[in-house]
């Protein structure tokens, strides 16, 4: 993140609380195969997270993602950073939010740097920049055994029914 405040995820230890697959799933609408986060950790509500992605060599888009040599597709990296930040959201807001969908507004700065591979386990840091009523911005950077593999600042919507 260049040019940009740069997370620096691991000067501090976690002071968050975790957060487990069956919450994550009352909290955001995605399930499988579109589900990309498996457990939440480190979460401070209003600040920051961090989302855990276990990479299996059985995930659907290896089938057509470079079979012979797979490697997860950059744009699901991506949606793993939104869902870890959707998740954030959510707790921040409470209870009353669970289940709501966040859009996409805008993704800059994106920036693929190492393949992930099957075995690999991502953690996918999150930290919101600001927010100004439903719509909140957010840094993300995701990592491999301490490796940054992509990192981007984004914006999204967490829709109002």
């Amino acid at each position: 993140m260049e040019g940009k405040k740069k997370m620096d995820v691991e000067a501090t230890a976690p002071t968050g609380e975790t957060i487990d697959l069956h919450q994550i799933k009352r909290m955001i609408p995605h399930r499988y195969p579109m589900l990309m986060i498996e457990k939440m950790v480190d979460v401070v509500t209003d600040s920051h997270a961090t989302g855990i992605k276990n990479v299996s060599v059985n995930e659907w888009f290896f089938q057509g993602h470079f079979p012979a040599e797979p490697v997860m597709p950059g744009v699901l990296i991506i949606e793993a950073m939104a869902q870890t930040a959707a998740v954030l959201v959510v707790a921040t807001l409470g209870p009353e939010k669970e289940g709501r969908l966040t859009y996409f507004m805008s993704i800059e700065s994106a920036r693929f740097r190492k393949p992930v591979v099957p075995g690999d386990v991502i953690r996918v840091y999150v930290e919101k920049q600001r927010r100004r009523g439903n719509v909140w911005r957010f840094s993300g950077c995701a990592q491999v055994d301490g490796v940054t593999v992509a990192d981007a600042v984004y914006t999204a919507m967490i829709r109002d029914t």
